[in-house]
């Protein structure tokens, strides 16, 4: 959410900035939330006014009971009473202003910050790095959805059987895959510098309004309405809730956490080739890596957490892009965002496997998550996250990109985890 006194203070960059996301109304949404601000003040002020001279009165009244003038006495006394019903409507009409400020400020989504180039879509999406060769595969080759059906290694029949589509079974040596992967990330964040932790995977609502999900995209996740708890899409939201209504000890900043859990999403897609297969599910593996900053170290760790996933993807000898995305397809809460894409040969195109941003203050004034700075003032920390790595893409990608008339070629880095180099 956005702070009031940016609004406020910097109503001309966040009017600029909202939009470059191609926010509509963004000049009119702001205009009418100050105006909303200055009568909730004043409303206010009156109320503390009235308070001071209810306060002033009564002890007016002890004063005048004390020396035996109960006549005046009973007369400020009726005073008070007014004041006090005054008071009443006052406290009212400004809980119903300050609930009309939170739900319009919470309709704002975050300021892109000043790198994120133009654009509205993801053809406007700036490619700032590439690695690797794009492999050449031998006559024959196929994507992933039939490779899994010939070495018998993921079965989404089965899945659909026992919940539906987009809920695969993985199987053999599918199954070794995806938890080779897993203790590879998790072990691989360890190294980096991340403490892991194993979250609960599902979340109140106050954990899904911290980080944004909440009230933005309902429709996009599981809910358990009997308990009112949402399945998480991510770890973010869990791993970053630890810190909600925190006050962080300066010495102890940075924190970075790194967590394995199953994520959820509704929306899966249309049919095509885009969604066929492991490209897109309803539900999914991933590790995820979170990190808590001052504001002024956000962005250096920005580029330490992109540079580590690229590491990630160089391990599993994958070639990939990073790429700035445009401030038409960056997420509701970024400010700036990079995703990171996967070559699929037997597809021939670019797949997302990780997405990595840094949202700012925009999480932490939602989560009331500060610290002290060296001037003793409470201020907002700064949260980020990143895809370290989501594994459906990561193993299509490995399936296609490694095959061979005789099997499936693993890369070096995970033959320790699997106990095979190759599947046949």
């Amino acid at each position: 959410m956005l702070q009031l006194s940016v609004l406020k203070e910097q109503t001309d960059l966040a009017i600029a900035g909202l939009t470059k996301k191609h926010y509509k109304n963004a000049a009119a949404e702001i205009a009418a939330i100050l105006e909303t601000d200055q009568r909730r003040r004043k409303v206010q002020l009156e109320n503390d006014d009235v308070l001071s001279r209810s306060n002033s009165l009564a002890r007016e009244i002890g004063n005048l009971m004390k020396s035996g003038e109960k006549a005046k006495a009973e007369e400020l006394k009726a005073e008070t009473a007014e004041l006090k019903a005054k008071s009443k409507t006052l406290g009212e009409e400004l809980a119903t202003l300050e609930n009309e400020l939170q739900q319009m400020l919470v309709k704002l989504p975050n300021i892109p910050h000043e790198s994120v180039p133009e654009g509205r879509s993801a053809e406007d999406n700036e490619n700032i790095f590439q690695h690797g060769e794009i492999p050449t595969l031998h006559e024959g080759a196929m994507p992933h959805w039939e490779l899994i059906k010939k070495y018998d290694i993921i079965d989404f029949d089965l899945g659909n059987k026992i919940t539906g589509a987009g809920f695969p079974v993985y199987k053999k040596q599918g199954a070794r895959l995806q938890r080779a992967l897993i203790n590879f990330f998790l072990d691989e964040a360890l190294k980096a510098g991340y403490t892991e932790i194993q979250p609960p995977i599902l979340v109140n609502e106050a954990s899904g309004f911290g980080t944004g999900q909440l009230p933005d995209k309902e429709g996009q996740m599981y809910h358990a309405t009997e308990d009112n708890y949402y399945l998480i899409p991510t770890a973010e939201v869990p791993i970053t809730n630890i810190y909600r209504d925190e006050i962080i000890p300066r010495e102890k900043l940075p924190i970075k956490n790194a967590g394995h859990t199953p994520c959820f999403r509704r929306e899966a897609g249309s049919w095509g080739a885009d969604v066929r297969g492991l490209n897109r599910l309803h539900q999914f593996d991933k590790v995820e890596i979170v990190q808590i900053q001052e504001p002024e170290k956000s962005y250096e760790a920005l580029e330490e957490m992109s540079k580590y996933i690229q590491s990630l993807l160089q391990k599993l000898e994958l070639p990939y892009r990073v790429l700035r995305l445009c401030g038409g397809d960056m997420g509701f809460t970024s400010a700036l965002t990079y995703d990171m894409e996967v070559y699929s040969a037997a597809q021939g195109r670019w797949l997302e496997v990780s997405s990595c941003s840094n949202f700012e203050t925009y999480q932490a004034n939602r989560l009331k998550l500060r610290y002290k700075g060296e001037n003793g003032k409470t201020q907002l920390l700064h949260t980020l996250n990143g895809s370290a790595l989501a594994l459906p893409r990561i193993v299509a990608a490995i399936l296609e990109n490694n095959q061979t008339p005789e099997g499936i070629k693993m890369p070096k880095i995970l033959h320790s985890y699997l106990g095979f180099e190759v599947i046949k």
